[in-house]
């Protein structure tokens, strides 16, 4: 029998003065939490499933939420089986990660309390209780130069010269030097731009932050042999003390 693809079961349980909870005895606060933590869950960052399109029952005993009602989401599948199969979080969605660890905090500050999120048949799932142990490895971040390309919805500012760019929905605030900003002629304000900017890059995520404004570009920049040249020794120096074989530490040992 293959695994349901559109239902899942989140449950968590735990003693109030030696009474167990479950719909009929729930503190309220844990109740708004875990239904807040459960939402994030199956959304993560991505959104691949809308709250709206969700609809969960409520089962008895522990306090049991059956969510059904979405469509195969891919992404939250694939970071259930790897948090079933390994205690890493540095591979699974963010968001989904941030939940994990909270109520892995949670387990170990109360030893009764317990979460388990499974498929209704159990062949797709994963538990925290206060043995549990997943956790991230050591962030790297090295320092890099990306072309971004979006509309500048803000420039300026009275205190910190920055550059507010929407990229895709999302706005980017960019430190930028108050005699750029002065010196640049072109109107720039609610039109789409190429800016190069500094930033500094999560290895493991891909995440990138604390932008600096270097120059609004003209075209679509192409490549360049000299340039090309000069990342390559930035990169190298940025990466002298990482060591050869971080990626393999990163993945548990040897390949």
């Amino acid at each position: 029998m293959k695994p349901s693809t559109n239902e899942l079961l989140f449950t968590v349980t735990d003693r109030i003065d030696d009474t167990e909870i479950g719909p009929r005895s729930i503190p309220l606060n844990l109740l708004g939490e875990f239904q807040k933590e459960v939402k994030d869950f199956l959304t993560g960052t991505t959104h691949d499933i809308d709250p709206k399109e969700v609809t969960v029952s409520i089962e008895d005993g522990s306090l049991a939420f059956v969510v059904s009602g979405f469509l195969v989401a891919a992404s939250l599948l694939s970071d259930i089986e790897k948090l079933r199969t390994s205690h890493s979080l540095d591979h699974i969605d963010s968001k989904r990660a941030n939940v994990v660890e909270r109520w892995q905090n949670a387990s170990a500050q109360n030893p009764n309390r317990r979460y388990f999120v499974a498929n209704k048949t159990t062949q797709l799932g994963f538990s925290i209780d206060s043995n549990s142990n997943y956790s991230r490895s050591d962030e790297i971040w090295v320092n890099v130069e990306k072309y971004l390309d979006g509309i500048v919805i803000d420039l300026g500012g009275k205190k910190e010269a920055n550059v507010h760019l929407d990229v895709q929905g999302k706005t980017l605030t960019i430190a930028a030097n108050r005699n750029l900003l002065a010196e640049e002629e072109k109107n720039r304000l609610y039109r789409p731009s190429i800016i190069r900017v500094t930033a500094e890059e999560n290895l493991v995520t891909g995440d990138l932050r604390n932008y600096r404004l270097l120059s609004f570009e003209t075209n679509r920049p192409s490549y360049d042999d000299d340039e090309f040249g000069q990342m390559v020794e930035r990169g190298t120096k940025a990466w002298s003390d990482v060591p050869d074989n971080w990626l393999e530490e990163l993945r548990g040992g040897s390949v």
